[in-house]
């Protein structure tokens, strides 16, 4: 912003209109042009800032962030035993370690001051539970009439955690007890959002809400929609979006109401449960789904509860609004996220938002640009904290713009062109009518169209026409398009509609940094790590020895790998690994692949040396997630299933229906040789996959 007139007007940086300057923010400039106020008024010298705003705009009085847990007690949640797991996890993210204490020795709140819980069970019916700390045990009341839900409860219903403690744990304490012989195996998740709705009408909130199976009870029923029958891997369109209107209808009611909703969904032993209309109820409120397609009870537990707790005491918002300005001779093309919008150009509408959440935004040109002045971005989000301020926070970006290309390609953000890509990609496919055969060749369309235009105008002759060119700030590109296509939500050949739809979402609203790690694994050998890895070094930094590149080819006899994609984390084992490298590991009696237990989650605690390396490097990978909880799976070669998940990660390889990178190279440069020399069709790959057989000799060996 410049101010002129010694102060007396100051110029928009966004549409370059002189306006007057407030009396009461005004300030003398010096004589070049600087305020004199400037480094004590953060909103002109820091790019992002929070200001709390007056009454005009509140939506409805700021209150301290309302939970609302409703937890699915029908037969499956019990007899998976996720009932008691969602209980016990509820517990430890409510109420810190008994060691954990704030600065007056009282045990630390993990929730703010303000904040307030309540807690409802569903089968065919809704159970609202009163736990007002004058009560020795918390109040059930059902609610049968699932048809016209409201809420029962007119006081008690949100409570202080830390006041009503004890009566909380008693009550998550007895319910696996209390729903053990009921057994109704059909939820009316319906139903039971829309009294959520009533109960956090006049406040807004959060919802986390668990499942177990497919609702098919009361309003709302859903149906078998997926019959696993798909023709090339094609899924039915119907299949990518919900039909029910009753379900859309709940949604955009949330929004409106400042509501956001988390689900913690457990498929039966891998069974439907139609996370397209589930799911949609978070992605369009700011929420999130975690998914367990296959729920263990001993192996998951410790995910399910750290993923709660992180959930609970991340930082998140709610009744949210959000617009995004940028400067004359630019315009905003589109929006990637979670979110609703109900007209291009106005506001986005969010339920509640979170620390986890990134929204992508493309610019386009509808003019031109002064290359003598720079180009300003701002995105302003109004929304209420936990501790129930309201507030507006102003993200600005300043870029320079020039007229020499070659600058501008210096500068390009890896990460986030390709996740830009990426949440394009999967809005194209969630809200069109391409298919997945066209997003995967609009993909690779593009990937050529970047190599072949930077060939084309940004390279000197110097280079060889037969050689492959990449730009210095994307030399890793091609390789990060190419996990694109092999990810679940692109990938070719059969795929359950339930994953395919999950992991789509979850690319369009996570962040840039771990969406990376997600396209391409990290994969580091434990089993010939040197004596200072895994330790600080003498600047304090913990030295993890470095990554291997994701192809079975790197794998060595006897080897020992933790592979990490920040969704999940698997050890593998050669079957040759060394007795003695898993007694250093597991403890004594835990010499062989056979003798491990196949449903740990975590490392012993063991005085090796080895055994402290790698649970400092686990810890350390802890700090990268994002909402994610980091648990290890073991995969033990031609011993458990999770070795398929293992090879599929090997993103270098031929897998996941899709090539190996080395023949996606050969592809890419015939695609740009043919671009460049103007006999490039755009339609199709005929010509790029009939050169494959060609170049079987630079293949590796595969898994």
């Amino acid at each position: 912003m410049v101010f002129r007139n010694g102060g007396g007007k100051f110029v928009c940086n966004l549409c370059t209109y002189p306006n007057d300057t407030p009396s009461e923010y005004f300030c003398a400039t010096t004589p070049q042009g600087v305020r004199v106020d400037r480094d004590q008024r953060p909103e002109l010298c820091r790019g992002t800032v929070e200001f709390t705003v007056p009454k005009e705009y509140w939506t409805k009085e700021p209150v301290g962030l309302n939970w609302l847990f409703l937890i699915d007690v029908t037969q499956e949640a019990f007899n998976k035993g996720f009932l008691e797991a969602f209980c016990d996890g509820i517990l430890s993210a409510l109420y810190s370690a008994e060691d954990e204490v704030d600065e007056n020795g009282e045990p630390k709140r993990r929730l703010p001051q303000g904040a307030k819980v309540g807690f409802l069970t569903y089968d065919k019916e809704i159970h609202f539970y009163s736990c007002h700390a004058s009560l020795e045990q918390p109040q059930m009341m059902v609610m049968p009439d699932v048809e016209d839900p409201f809420v029962p409860l007119s006081d008690g219903l949100f409570v202080d955690p830390v006041e009503s403690r004890a009566v909380i744990t008693s009550l998550l304490t007895r319910l696996p007890t209390l729903f053990s012989s009921v057994k109704n195996p059909e939820p009316a998740l319906l139903p039971t959002l829309n009294s959520a709705i009533a109960a956090l009408d006049k406040t807004g909130g959060k919802v986390v809400c668990s499942l177990s199976a497919l609702p098919t009870w009361g309003p709302g029923r859903l149906f078998m929609r997926d019959d696993g029958k798909h023709p090339g891997g094609e899924l039915d369109k119907k299949l990518y979006t919900a039909e029910h209107p009753g379900w859309k209808k709940t949604a955009e009611k949330m929004v409106a109401s400042g509501i956001g909703v988390d689900f913690f969904l457990a498929a039966p032993s891998g069974g439907y449960l139609d996370i397209a209309t589930i799911g949609h109820v978070a992605s369009l409120t700011g929420g999130e789904t975690f998914y367990y397609p296959n729920f263990v009870a001993g192996r998951d537990n410790a995910k399910l509860s750290l993923e709660i707790t992180h959930t609970v005491t991340r930082e998140t918002g709610y009744q949210a609004l959000m617009k995004v300005r940028c400067s004359n001779g630019l315009q905003i093309k589109d929006y990637h996220g979670s979110f609703l919008q109900h007209t291009f150009g106005a506001d986005l509408e969010i339920g509640v938002i979170d620390a986890d959440k990134a929204i992508g935004v493309t610019f386009g040109y509808d003019g031109k640009l002064d290359a003598k002045l720079d180009a300003h971005f701002q995105s302003a989000l109004l929304y209420t904290t936990a501790s129930g301020q309201r507030r507006v926070r102003c993200c600005n970006i300043i870029a320079s713009v020039s007229e020499v290309t070659r600058e501008c390609v210096k500068m390009i953000d890896q990460d986030a062109v390709v996740s830009i890509l990426a949440k394009e990609a999967a809005t194209k496919l969630a809200t069109t009518s391409a298919t997945l055969k066209e997003t995967r060749q609009h993909l690779t369309e593009r990937t050529i169209d970047v190599l072949a235009n930077y060939r084309k105008n940004l390279t000197t002759s110097s280079h060889p026409p037969g050689q492959l060119i990449m730009p210095e700030r994307l030399k890793e590109f091609s390789m990060y398009m190419l996990g694109l296509l092999k990810c679940r939500a692109f990938k070719g050949g059969n795929e359950s509609s339930d994953r395919r739809i999950h992991e789509m979402r979850m690319v369009r609203s996570m962040g840039a940094g771990e969406l990376s790690v997600y396209l391409y694994p990290r994969m580091i050998p434990i089993h010939n790590l040197t004596a200072e890895d895994g330790f600080p070094d003498e600047n304090g930094h913990l030295k993890v020895p470095p990554s291997l590149r994701a192809s079975f080819s790197r794998i060595e006899p006897g080897g020992v790998y933790l592979v990490d994609n920040g969704q999940q984390c698997l050890i593998w084992f050669h079957s040759q690994t060394s007795p003695n490298l898993l007694s250093d590991l597991f403890g004594e009696g835990k010499d062989s692949l056979k003798a491990l237990d196949p449903y740990s989650s975590s490392l012993p605690h063991l005085d090796t040396h080895l055994n402290a390396q790698v649970r400092n490097i686990i810890e350390f990978l802890k700090t990268l997630r994002g909402s994610k909880a980091l648990t290890i799976q073991l995969a033990r070669q031609g011993i458990d299933g999770a070795e398929f998940e293992f090879a599929r990660m090997l993103v270098e390889d031929r897998n996941n229906e899709a090539q190996s990178y080395v023949d996606w190279l050969v592809s890419l440069h015939k695609g740009v040789q043919l671009e460049l020399a103007g006999h490039r069709k755009k339609d199709g790959d005929e010509n790029l996959s009939s050169t494959l057989g060609n170049f079987s000799g630079l293949r590796p060996a595969y898994w």
